[in-house]
């Protein structure tokens, strides 16, 4: 047992989370036409350096690779268990399990012999190498910093190992990324990306290791400060404006650097779907202060960062003819197109809309006016995963390829109507999945994590070649749950998105919300916080909010309903509306407890304590329902409730079983 203080002293007072699907993602390289490694060795090799990004002319070499690799994803795999094991057969960890790595058949044995992993069984060993210990626990190779989770998805705030040679495959994803999306956007080289990325002040174990979220490390990498120039990956943002701290003045500093590259930008983004339209706001707040900046050619006084300054002064000119044309895109009263409006040669939105980020759909594609939303790539502070092979697809058909050099991946067949633990004996590799089917992914990494629960949940969508495409689902127990039920993050974002459609005649909007499950009640139920944007002349009707909770409770599972209506263990479902601007507050406040910027989502569940306090503390009008009655005879008023809601779990549990 791992005591609170050391936790806490772990974490450095940071809020700890769960890994991020989003992404970035990696290849391993070999001599060749244009330097790619298709073949994975059949023993350890040193780690490869870090290609040239591939020019124009070597795209279709970098795509050929990826055919190569999706056609023998077994045999590649295969290849990356018996390397790891090699590599990291000093560790002490595959000692403790019986664990010969380099031994002949050494992946066999592991098969046989490896336990599944979680955080907590990996915490006394991680405890160990933060605070200075640098014999191999896990890895057989120095374990140089920890790559923290965002500590927005649910749980508690990771700090996962990792190796050198990690960067360099991170950094070789990036090489795989623009052959990819130029096949489906073509002349990417002609002009600029506007990306939007930051970075968080990093911390330090007592050992003295870094301890950072994944994307500051890359960005602070001599991979991303030392790259070589790329016309497929020309950016707007100085490298001075990422690297600033300050979230205020690295924000400023890259949207006015995008707006002075207008005419260039030609593809626009950020990691998460939330954080580009928090980009979106920021420059609905601030439009006029940037025009008058390139105006006047003089940066805004309030940018006090010297690097920052001395970066923009280099591209900031006085041109008040830009300003015009950027004040005129952005003084509409609707802001709907403003994207194409003032970046008007945008192909494309890059950002993660999986998971948490599809309610950010309908918004994104209102400010785009249109454009596609690209969704390229997944991976975790764990490790780097896979791409999205066919980039400009429909948000709802978004598939990653697990790129198979990448670790070795096992998968936990999904089965929602199983109570027991799973075992390492219902692990599935790469190659054995069904279409369809939903699994849990388990990684075994080259910086030492071994059959790891990433707590990802993937659904097989297809194959790309004999690799399969996943589909993410969600993360992994992020529920509420009051009684006997247990509403996932996937359940309670459809009913939350059928509920609001009863907004839709009053002219108001959801915005954003979080929910939690209170138990301060007799019976406790659910709360839902919403923040809404009202575009209508009049206040919405209690009785919209009222039909809302109802059309909530309608969509929710079996076991909820009979809980809710039958056994009458969990109360009246609660809107409690906040005011505007308090998801904003709640970032900032998970900004101020460690939260990555670039990885920060607006939790869909949260526990009662300080951040149901700061909801709590804007909070608005609430409502529920009319009466108790109001659920009960919605669901059914004949025969009774409650022998409906016996029967459909009774029929529920018969599905199951069969």
């Amino acid at each position: 047992m791992i005591s609170h203080e050391h936790r806490t002293s772990l974490a450095f007072a940071l809020h700890d989370a769960s890994a991020v699907e989003r992404g970035v993602l990696a290849a391993r390289y070999e001599p060749g036409p244009a330097g790619l490694r298709g073949a994975m060795p059949e023993a350890p090799v040193p780690a490869t350096p870090m290609p040239t990004p591939p020019a124009a002319s070597s795209h279709r070499e970098v795509r050929e690779y990826i055919e190569r690799i999706t056609k023998r994803p077994g045999e590649v795999q295969r290849g990356v268990l018996v390397e790891i094991l090699a590599q990291n057969e000093p560790a002490e960890y595959l000692r403790r399990i019986g664990v010969s790595g380099a031994a002949p058949g050494a992946d066999d044995a592991f098969r046989r012999l490896a336990p599944l992993t979680t955080y907590e069984d990996i915490l006394p060993d991680v405890i160990r190498i933060a605070n200075g210990d640098t014999s191999p626990i896990l890895s057989g190779k120095p374990t140089r910093e920890f790559l923290t989770s965002s500590g927005t998805s649910g749980g508690e705030r990771k700090l996962m190992p990792a190796i050198a040679e990690e960067m360099d495959r991170r950094s070789q994803l990036y090489s795989l990324l623009m052959p990819v999306m130029s096949q489906a956007v073509p002349g990417l080289d002609q002009g600029k990306a506007m990306y939007l990325y930051f970075v968080k002040a990093e911390s330090r174990t007592p050992g003295g290791l870094p301890a950072r979220p994944v994307l500051t490390s890359y960005y602070k990498s001599r991979h991303f400060l030392e790259r070589p120039h790329d016309p497929f990956t020309v950016h707007t943002s100085p490298d001075e404006a990422i690297l600033c701290v300050d979230a205020y003045q690295s924000m400023y500093a890259q949207l006015l650097c995008g707006l002075v590259h207008r005419a260039d930008v030609l593809r626009v983004g950020a990691v998460f779907a939330s954080g580009f339209l928090r980009a979106i706001h920021f420059l609905e707040k601030h439009w006029r202060r940037l025009c008058n900046d390139i105006r006047t050619g003089e940066l805004d006084a309030e940018i006090t960062d010297p690097a920052v300054r001395a970066a923009v002064g280099r591209v900031l000119r006085a041109d008040p003819v830009l300003a015009g044309e950027i004040e005129d895109a952005c003084a509409s009263p609707s802001w709907q197109g403003v994207i194409r409006r003032v970046w008007p040669k945008t192909k494309y939105i890059d950002v993660i809309v999986t998971g948490a980020m599809a309610q950010y759909i309908p918004t994104l594609e209102d400010y785009g006016g249109g454009l596609p939303l690209a969704c390229t790539m997944y991976a975790s502070s764990e490790c780097y995963f896979g791409l999205n092979l066919n980039p400009i697809c429909k948000p709802d058909e978004v598939a990653y390829t697990l790129i198979p050099t990448m670790c070795y991946f096992e998968f936990l067949p999904v089965d929602s109507g199983s109570s027991a633990e799973p075992d390492r004996r219902d692990l599935v590799g790469l190659v054995d999945v069904k279409i369809g089917r939903e699994y849990e992914l388990v990684v075994t990494t080259y910086s030492g994590l071994y059959r790891y629960r990433v707590g990802d949940v993937l659904r097989v969508a297809g194959f790309k070649n004999t690799a399969p495409m996943f589909s993410f689902v969600r993360r992994k127990n992020v529920a509420l749950t009051i009684d006997a039920d247990k509403t996932d993050e996937t359940e309670l974002h459809a009913a939350v998105s059928r509920a609001v459609r009863h907004l839709e005649p009053a002219g108001a909007s959801l915005v954003e919300y979080t929910s939690y499950a209170d138990a301060s009640t007799s019976p406790g139920h659910y709360v839902l916080f919403w923040e809404l944007r009202d575009g209508g002349t009049t206040p919405v009707p209690k009785s919209v909010f009222e039909d809302c909770c109802l059309a909530v409770e309608e969509s929710l599972n079996s076991v909820y309903r009979q809980c809710r209506a039958a056994d009458r263990s969990v109360g009246p479902l609660e809107i409690r509306v906040v005011s505007s601007g308090t998801f904003d507050k709640l970032m900032d406040y998970a900004l101020s407890r460690g939260a990555s910027i670039n990885q920060y989502k607006a939790p869909r569940c949260v526990q009662p304590g300080p951040v149901v306090e700061l909801l709590d503390d804007r909070l608005g009008p609430r409502y529920t329902t009319n009466s108790p009655a109001d659920f009960v005879s919605s669901t059914q008023p004949t025969p009774s409730t409650s022998k409906k809601a016996l029967t459909s779990l009774k029929d529920h549990l018969q599905k199951l079983v069969t």
